[in-house]
């Protein structure tokens, strides 16, 4: 098969290309940047350079594709982000309608069934809705949980101030997944036909802040770390000292708030899916402690 992927060389991506070359298909990995092209190669892979927001040119790396992996990033420019993500999209589907593509995966996540209320994930559902609309294509979208790699944001301030926790409460579940697992989900469905148009999730393990405070705090020598619920305009005022744009902080708040309200996982569970992930919390602790005794 030929297959066109996006997310350049990140931590889906990357191993989501090697899988696909190793299972002898033709891929050709998208990036906006040149500097990543002779990795891209040295895997086996053409590499294909631009914008998503660029129609002609998603056309043209889409043109004779069997198949095609998109995604949107959570945030796209300083301002009017959650649009830009929908602008994007629609790029997407014009371009697969344009190159006759037949075959669609979309990587979004949980809380995408909602229309407000859950920050960036407001992007990937209007997304969805739009690659929907599309006519004789088999689209699948993957709704993953949060990364299990986002934690390792966490570990200069546990290191500083032995602060490990978000604006939602230390009890409420989270649906997680690590990116490996979803990596090798996308590969099995890029290399299927699809049936129409399918919304599944990816989950690898299911719990709750205290838990997982609970479980890093052990691995890395701290079992005195516990959940700190952080209050919203902290955790603003903390992510605008650090850079972040206002527009990109007031979403992340946002999402804490749907995790909180229970926007952000209602369908996940209320639909009775099975977690079918195979890397559990527990085996990532370790590479949390990894981390934490290198950074």
């Amino acid at each position: 098969m030929k297959i066109t992927t996006t997310g350049s060389l990140g931590n889906v991506a990357k191993p989501l290309v090697k899988t696909l070359i190793a299972a002898g298909h033709e891929v050709t990995v998208i990036s906006t940047k040149d500097d990543r092209t002779n990795e891209i190669e040295a895997l086996g892979a053409k590499a294909a350079t631009g914008s998503i927001s660029d129609e002609a040119f998603l056309a043209k790396a889409f043109n004779g594709a069997d198949a095609v992996y998109v995604m949107l990033p959570p945030s796209m420019g300083p301002g009017n982000m959650i649009q830009n993500i929908a602008d994007a999209g629609q790029a997407y589907a014009n371009a697969i309608k344009a190159a006759g593509v037949s075959r669609v995966v979309m990587l979004s996540s949980v809380g995408a069934d909602a229309t407000e209320g859950t920050g960036p994930v407001q992007g990937v559902h209007r997304v969805e809705k739009i690659l929907k609309g599309l006519a004789g294509v088999n689209v699948t979208v993957l709704r993953s949980g949060f990364f299990y790699i986002n934690f390792l944001r966490d570990i200069p301030l546990i290191k500083s101030k032995g602060i490990f926790g978000n604006n939602y409460n230390g009890s409420d579940r989270l649906a997680l997944t690590h990116p490996e697992d979803l990596s090798t989900a996308l590969a099995a469905e890029l290399q299927t036909k699809g049936n129409g148009f399918e919304v599944k999730y990816l989950v690898s393990d299911i719990s709750t802040g205290d838990e997982i405070a609970a479980l890093f705090g052990k691995a890395i020598g701290k079992p005195e770390l516990v959940w700190t619920n952080i209050p919203d305009e902290q955790l603003k005022q903390g992510m605008l000292a650090g850079g972040l744009p206002p527009e990109l902080a007031g979403l992340i708040v946002e999402m804490g708030q749907g995790v909180r309200d229970g926007k952000i996982t209602k369908d996940f569970f209320a639909s009775g899916v099975k977690v079918t992930g195979q890397i559990k919390l527990q085996q990532f602790a370790e590479e949390f402690k990894a981390a934490y005794l290198h950074a």
